[in-house]
């Protein structure tokens, strides 16, 4: 799929050398087609890296997408140069009246704090209300899923007794569910957190459903108002090295750290060589969604997107 970015986003190079294909805004100007407008509301400190990682799942369709970057106003990035940011990045107030056929709201490195204890928590309230009144479907990721159940159902999020970090096995609860489709019966995904949900708090809220579950990770993906919304607890779209490179950055912190699970060839923690197992259900996993819950679903027309 040609994904619209402007030339000049870094991200761009590295993808084009692993042959993902890219189209300009000159390009695709002169092109008369209805693209799919995706956002991504981008919490990671290191935001060009997670530019790169969610374009190279995004990229595995037919369909043509234009993608635009929000950060927090609310908040001021420490790891991402401020050009960068003034260069790439909208603020809610410059999309609040926009509609999109896509959302994506990243995982963020403050699961340890009480939500409203995040200085953008009341920024990101009116993102995730807005959303369901502009997006057609929205996909939490990692914390921006605690977050998202907690806000919108009051499911609390728990502690883990140590970080869940590593790369682990699930299995399919809702094998005919659209998003899932072509998934094998056990499928893995990266997962680095240090706070869960329970199965049991989900449960009680009939508007959702946990379609896919991990022995060691408990509730994996959760659809909630028929697709409309995916909370989703792991890292489907790391790239090969993210968890080697957050183990790296722990140790180099004093946090001695266990090393990531099921994750380097052979268990060996001094040579460190990634194994990746994941890479093709993430693939699956952002195509059927762009194709089976927001270009199956969304109007021609984006302006009539609505609750």
């Amino acid at each position: 799929m040609p994904i619209r970015v402007p030339g000049n986003l870094p991200s761009v190079e590295v993808l084009k050398k692993e042959n993902i294909f890219l189209i300009d805004n000159e390009r695709a100007d002169a092109q008369d087609i209805r693209q799919l407008r995706i956002g991504i509301i981008n919490l990671m400190p290191l935001k060009i890296q997670t530019e790169t990682d969610f374009l190279r799942v995004l990229s595995n369709s037919p369909l043509q997408i234009e993608v635009d970057f929000i950060d927090m106003a609310s908040h001021q990035s420490k790891n991402t140069p401020s050009q960068h940011l003034s260069m790439f990045y909208k603020h809610f107030d410059d999309i609040k009246t926009f509609n999109y056929d896509g959302l994506i709201i990243t995982g963020a490195p403050v699961e340890q704090l009480p939500f409203e204890e995040v200085d953008f928590w009341e920024e990101l309230i009116k993102i995730m209300d807005w959303a369901r009144t502009h997006v057609t479907s929205t996909l939490y990721i990692c914390w921006a899923a605690f977050a998202g159940l907690y806000h919108h159902y009051g499911i609390p999020k728990i502690d883990n007794e140590k970080k869940l970090s590593g790369v682990y096995p699930h299995k399919i609860l809702a094998p005919q569910n659209p998003l899932l489709r072509g998934f094998d019966d056990i499928f893995h995904v990266p997962h680095s957190r240090f706070t869960g949900v329970r199965m049991s708090d989900i449960r009680t809220i009939d508007e959702l459903s946990v379609i896919t579950y991990g022995d060691e990770v408990g509730p994996h993906i959760i659809m909630g108002r028929n697709g409309r919304e995916f909370y989703i607890t792991g890292h489907s779209e790391y790239s090969p090295e993210a968890l080697k490179l957050e183990y790296e950055r722990d140790i180099s912190r004093g946090l001695n750290p266990l090393p990531p699970e099921n994750y380097f060839l052979n268990d060996d923690v001094d040579k460190r060589i990634p194994v990746v197992r994941w890479r093709s259900h993430a693939n699956l996993l952002f195509s059927n969604w762009l194709n089976y819950f927001v270009y199956q679903i969304t109007p021609f027309d984006i302006s009539k997107i609505n609750g």
